[in-house]
């Protein structure tokens, strides 16, 4: 299936991009054997590069496997995989296609990433996030059809681009179906937190910032 994006949503993505301060890079992880969506993901991710400001977005493709270098350097343990990284402290990483709803998050992500200052966080949601001194992985199911699911992957992401000691993936549940039913994925959006704290909807800051508390209690 051939991505396209017609000029109404190239036009708008490219004055989004604008935004765009320093240079970002865009790795792309996929497998050499068969693997859903792959080939889209390349696609989109391929347009979203050419769409931006000349010199600001670098598209690394990797063509590998789990057990090499480049896979391990980035914790990469299925594909398609995307990990964007500029002036994040932590991982940022989306497993599966970013479609649907959660093409805008991650245009967001990759102008924060970018300039460096996630707005999707309160000034007292910042400081409480940048005190996290123990690891937390945030795994965020989606579908592509979920309008609720941006701003859970959004405040992820956020979190992990202030905090080098948190890790946060946006996982399509459709894309990785033995993982959602490993967490009882029922309803998304739905976040987990170490393994052992999750939340289910949209959740607003204070509650987010609870989950996150309690992971590394």
């Amino acid at each position: 299936m051939a991505i396209e994006m017609d000029e109404a949503t190239k036009r708008q993505v490219t004055d989004l991009l604008s935004r765009m301060e320093d240079k970002v890079t865009i790795h792309l992880f996929l497998s050499q054997n068969h693997c859903l969506l792959c080939n889209e993901t390349r696609e989109l991710v391929e347009i979203i590069a050419g769409l931006a400001p000349e010199g600001k977005l670098e598209l690394d493709v990797c063509e590998c496997e789990t057990d090499t270098e480049e896979a391990k350097k980035y914790k990469i343990d299925k594909h398609p995989a995307i990990v964007i990284e500029k002036k994040n402290k932590g991982l940022i990483r989306y497993f599966g296609i970013p479609s649907g709803h959660e093409f805008g998050a991650f245009i967001e992500d990759i102008i924060d990433v970018s300039i460096g200052e996630p707005k999707i966080l309160s000034p007292k949601g910042k400081d409480m996030i940048k005190a996290i001194d123990k690891p937390v992985h945030i795994q965020v199911f989606v579908t592509p059809t979920c309008p609720y699911c941006p701003r859970a992957v959004r405040l992820a992401h956020a979190a992990a681009m202030l905090n080098e000691n948190i890790t946060a993936d946006m996982v399509e549940a459709m894309e990785f179906q033995e993982l959602a039913m490993k967490y009882r994925v029922m309803g998304v959006p739905k976040l987990v937190f170490n393994d052992k704290v999750t939340m289910e909807g949209a959740p607003p800051e204070p509650m987010f910032l609870q989950k996150l508390t309690q992971a590394v209690q």
